[in-house]
């Protein structure tokens, strides 16, 4: 046992990772014919994310744009670093609270479409200190397996401490 072998991951996140990175385990010293159609697993992170140092996660909390197909509760994610242009899905700071709304500008006032009929859009002069844009909603994943959220009813991991407070889990 004078020298171990050890066999580590070769992939570590990069794009830059193809196939040929692959060490071909064939006795005979020839390559597997399949080894030059072999693909790396998807990484969400390459494929969603483009900044990663401005992109957030936020959860939808609202029906406001459910016309657009964001629902109550799906995950948004968002980059602060995509400039907020017309017709854009945004994530806005208005009277301290975030909304998501499609961008409309005009020539003296910047409107925030919402995609629900019940709701009405709210219009904001161009240079009014009660909104700001926060970020760009560049994906929004949608769940639909319900089963996959830990809930207080349905959750084996939420226990009560000694004093009955309750211990949540994740």
């Amino acid at each position: 046992m004078e020298h171990e072998i050890r066999y580590d991951t070769d992939y570590t996140g990069s794009k830059n990772y193809t196939q040929h990175h692959v060490k071909s385990a064939n006795a005979n010293g020839f390559s597997a014919a399949a080894d030059d159609y072999m693909e790396r697993g998807i990484d969400l992170n390459e494929q969603l994310i483009l900044n990663k140092p401005a992109t957030f996660f936020l959860r939808m909390n609202s029906e406001a744009m459910i016309d657009e197909g964001i629902f109550n509760g799906d995950i948004l994610i968002v980059d602060r670093s995509v400039k907020a242009a017309n017709d854009k899905i945004i994530v806005a700071i208005v009277d301290g609270e975030l909304l998501v709304r499609r961008l409309q500008k005009t020539y003296n006032n910047v409107i925030l479409v919402s995609a629900n009929k019940k709701m009405a859009n709210l219009t904001l002069r161009e240079f009014d200190d009660r909104g700001n844009v926060w970020g760009v909603v560049t994906c929004v994943i949608h769940v639909l397996e319900k089963n996959l959220f830990v809930t207080k009813k349905n959750s084996q991991f939420n226990q009560k401490d000694k004093y009955g407070k309750e211990q949540r889990f994740y």
